[in-house]
């Protein structure tokens, strides 16, 4: 993939791909899969400010394993991955 850099207080996130067998053994078809919402921080961006010019910082960083919101950001696709760019404030965990 070309580099891509987010602008502002955006964040590149690598979508993770589902398991597809359950823990006891049956796989489970990609129709019947619920989209997985755990990616990886691939870039962020710099940061920015806001309508008042307080400064947005953004709170996580490369490498972080996330959860973010089901419907948030713009997807784009290359091969068989997944990337998204969200903002910051889509972003509701990192899993430690």
């Amino acid at each position: 993939m070309a580099s891509i850099k987010p602008l502002g207080d955006r964040v590149l996130l690598k979508v993770l791909d589902q398991e597809s067998k359950t823990s006891s053994g049956l796989y489970i078809p990609d129709t019947a899969q619920e989209k997985t919402q755990k990616a990886e921080v691939i870039e962020i961006g710099p940061g920015g400010t806001d309508k008042d010019g307080k400064r947005l910082t953004i709170d996580v960083k490369k490498g972080d394993i996330v959860i973010y919101d089901k419907f948030a950001g713009v997807k784009i696709k290359d091969g068989n991955n997944e990337y998204l760019i969200v903002s910051n404030n889509e972003i509701v965990a990192v899993i430690a």
